[in-house]
């Protein structure tokens, strides 16, 4: 029995006209964390919204859990153990902490287990136990973007998608969300798929990554392969010993090998 709780098979995607991902093909497989590295516009958040059901492909298929998801409501897609969390945070600015984390278990009627994984999102995150009566809306970012990880674990997920969650923030909210990450896969098993634009950390915490270029998928290995490739050192990592070689594939429209 295959270990792939994530398979995308030739998805494309778009808005109007514009094609956003042509053929997208990937696979995460059970308690890894995977990455997809790209620069903006590149189309890593539609691969993710194309997952969740925001986004119906025009083609190919998206199974999770060996079931087909393609194209099927969000709400489903949550109950079946899938939950994104969006680029931006985007939480319920108005509602309390508090209230924010029980909006994560909208579809679960388990009031125990759900006190339960507030209480251990709580322990991920110190600070949002100590503001838990204040409005969302006055948190910093990096607190918000702790809420927003910390809302869908409530939902008690078997994957979690994280939509660039070091958008906007400091290398040090950012090296602290992404240890936060790590330790919510290891301890409790969770699947994760991680799109970001910062490579250096998303490659130093993921097992698998894929780089996205227009929209398509150009190259995929485990990272600790991907961080040794001249392509991604100079595009990337912004490392200069890439040399010449790298520069000249830059001049062509990144040719990837």
């Amino acid at each position: 029995m295959s270990d792939d709780v994530l398979v995308l098979s030739n998805v494309e995607s778009a808005y109007g006209p514009i094609r956003a991902i042509r053929g997208v093909s990937l696979k995460v497989r059970q308690g890894e964390i995977a990455t997809v590295l790209g620069s903006n516009g590149a189309g890593k958040s539609t691969i993710l919204k194309t997952i969740s059901g925001i986004i119906d492909p025009r083609r190919g298929s998206v199974h999770f859990k060996g079931t087909d998801i393609t194209a099927r409501d969000p709400a489903v897609i949550v109950r079946l153990g899938l939950v994104q969390v969006p680029e931006g945070r985007e939480v319920f600015p108005l509602l309390s902490v508090h209230d924010n984390l029980l909006m994560g278990a909208y579809t679960r009627s388990d009031r125990d287990g759900v006190a339960r994984d507030i209480e251990q999102s709580y322990a991920y995150f110190p600070i949002l136990k100590e503001r838990a009566r204040q409005e969302a809306g006055l948190l910093s970012g990096g607190q918000q973007q702790m809420l927003a990880i910390a809302r869908a674990l409530v939902a008690s997920p078997e994957m979690i998608l994280l939509d660039e969650p070091s958008l906007g923030l400091s290398p040090k909210l950012t090296q602290e969300i992404f240890e936060i990450v790590v330790r919510i896969n290891r301890e409790r098993g969770t699947t994760i798929l991680v799109v970001e634009q910062n490579a250096n950390m998303a490659l130093n915490v993921a097992d698998y990554g894929y780089v996205l270029e227009n929209g398509r998928i150009v190259m995929e290995d485990r990272c600790a392969v991907l961080r040794e490739k001249d392509d991604v050192k100079e595009f990337y990592l912004g490392m200069k010993e890439a040399g010449v070689r790298g520069e000249r594939r830059w001049k062509k429209k990144k040719t990837w090998r």
